[in-house]
């Protein structure tokens, strides 16, 4: 039984043929098998570089290593467990995150029940290679209580007596802030609205506002000011599209995902595609 990981030379620039590991019915099961078998048996180059990988990785006296799923567009930790070897392999091949439960002694891909897949788009060792993060895209909730993400218990809050409640997610200073204008935005405001709250009830207050300081951004440039004011004014555009994107029920990360999928073309092919679509 051959196994070709060809689709995951870009990210890993690594292959992989299975055959030595599929030899009895326990190892089939954590095997997967791919049309190409010319391809994988005539490459053992590729296989080589797979295995010299998987022997680098520093796994406990117990075959494991930590394996943690992160969102490629938000950056939000999404949950962690332990891989072996297989699932390490598994993961390469498939494109699926996939882990070993301690407690079954047993593979098991993340969505196989809930069908909410984290789809992986590159795989990371740290500098130890003793742990592992899977850079992927849920497909849905990772966690089993249907929040988005496993981590939302701040302990900071707890130490202060806060309930924990489950979209107290760990968010990144771009996600806190857009966090905050969906609250604003979802608040019924007694007397004085805030700032934000204006700028949510007036379309052209806000757009003017994006004009405004898109302006100021540029004039950093051409009036050669210092780098602090760059940013400063950076904050601003950045602090007023998110209103607009609140207003127009975008979430950041479907705009990050956008950039993504742009990674792999040119600006001149994007733009081109974006026109023969009109």
């Amino acid at each position: 039984m051959a196994v070709s990981y060809s689709q995951c030379v870009q990210s890993l620039k690594v292959s992989l043929t299975g055959s030595d590991r599929c030899r009895d019915n326990d190892m089939k099961r954590n095997c997967l098998v791919f049309a190409s078998s010319t391809e994988s048996n005539s490459n053992p180059v590729l296989q080589s570089k797979v295995d010299r990988l998987l022997d680098s990785v520093k796994w406990d006296n117990k075959g494991l290593a930590v394996a943690i799923a992160q969102n490629v567009d938000s950056g939000a930790i999404l949950m962690q467990g332990f891989a072996n070897r297989d699932a390490l392999a598994t993961t390469i091949s498939s494109r699926k995150a996939t882990f070993y439960s301690r407690s079954r002694s047993t593979l098991w891909t993340k969505g196989e029940t809930s069908q909410n897949f984290i789809n992986v788009q590159d795989i990371f060792l740290d500098c130890d290679r003793d742990s592992i993060i899977y850079l992927g895209k849920p497909d849905g909730p990772t966690c089993h209580t249907g929040s988005e993400t496993c981590y939302y218990t701040s302990v900071l809050d707890a130490l202060k007596d806060q309930p924990v409640q489950g979209n107290n997610l760990a968010m990144t200073t771009l996600y806190s802030l857009e966090s905050t204008i969906s609250q604003r935005k979802a608040a019924s405001e007694n007397g004085k609205p805030s700032w934000t709250k204006r700028l949510l009830l007036d379309s052209k207050l806000l757009c003017s506002k994006i004009r405004e300081e898109a302006d100021e951004l540029c004039r950093t440039l051409e009036e050669n000011e210092d780098n602090s004011r760059t940013a400063s004014e950076m904050a601003d555009v950045l602090y007023h599209a998110m209103v607009l994107l609140a207003l127009k029920d975008v979430k950041a990360e479907e705009v990050l995902e956008v950039l993504r999928k742009r990674f792999s073309q040119s600006g001149i092919e994007e733009k081109r595609s974006r026109v023969s679509e009109n």
